[in-house]
């Protein structure tokens, strides 16, 4: 009886203690995630229209305040120092007015411009096992945005702008399907977590596989950025057709291999 008393409390305070690492882990990564949401620059820009729009209509207000002084000056109401007084606060403020609409409108340039980037998916938590993988994909993606981008300029005649599209739309794919095993991986962490003890292994066996995937799917995608670099660097070679050839058929093979790996996401037909 007392062994079974004991065996029971330490189970308890082994499923307590789970529990509570658990909850700690999901504050921190909600601290994390709003913390992430306010230094976004997205809303940095937000919180600096808001306040430009604001002193805006601040000084415009002052600025009619002037302008109703200024009139009952001229009717002959108030004295003529409160004209003057009045047209000089119009000046100072209209120039404040102005240099206040300027960087509302350089605001909103830059707001244009993140809206037209790519956005940004919160990367995993630190302790999951997509955290680093996700990280070198971002890496990733940033490398052969800027590939494509010099290769698809007027400068670089060498290349076609088919193929620069095709590559494009090829790594769009395969990192959607990387993001979704990514997604897959986590889920199946979070229900390993809170699953009881004697009924983790099949899934501590998921989260391996779903890793093994995850990484072969992201060198896959190095690679592809690899490749892409490599047209780059020979474009301007004396000789670059037989350099740009094998390099494209480089890219063709890798662009098959993450196509397949876009089918993790899909369920298979009955």
């Amino acid at each position: 009886m007392d062994d079974a008393r004991r065996m029971a409390g330490e189970v308890g305070r082994t499923v307590r203690g789970a529990v509570e690492a658990h909850l700690q882990g999901q504050l921190a990564d909600q601290v994390k995630r709003r913390l992430a949401a306010w230094n976004d620059p997205r809303a940095k820009l937000d919180r600096q229209h808001r306040r430009s729009s604001r002193v805006l209509t601040f000084w415009l207000i002052v600025l009619a305040i002037l302008a109703v002084v200024g009139t009952l000056t001229l009717v002959g109401a108030l004295p003529t120092a409160a004209g003057v007084a009045a047209a000089v606060g119009m000046a100072g403020t209209g120039v404040l007015a102005l240099r206040t609409n300027a960087h509302l409108r350089r605001i909103d340039a830059a707001r244009g411009e993140l809206a037209a980037a790519p956005v940004r998916t919160p990367l995993p938590a630190r302790r999951s096992a997509a955290r680093q993988p996700v990280e070198r994909l971002e890496d990733a993606e940033d490398t052969l945005r800027e590939l494509l981008r010099q290769l698809d300029s007027a400068a670089l005649t060498s290349v076609p702008a088919a193929s620069v599209a095709q590559v494009r739309a090829t790594g769009d794919e395969a990192s959607a399907a990387i993001r979704a095993v990514a997604y897959q991986l986590q889920a199946v962490e979070r229900a390993r977590d809170t699953a009881p003890p004697l009924e983790r292994g099949p899934l501590v066996e998921g989260v391996q596989r779903l890793r093994t995937q995850l990484e072969e799917g992201v060198d896959g995608y190095c690679g592809l950025v690899a490749a892409a670099g490599r047209v780059l660097a020979e474009s301007t070679a004396a000789h670059p057709g037989q350099v740009l050839g094998e390099a494209a058929d480089h890219l063709a093979g890798l662009a098959s291999a993450l196509r397949e790996l876009s089918r993790w996401s899909r369920p298979e037909p009955a």
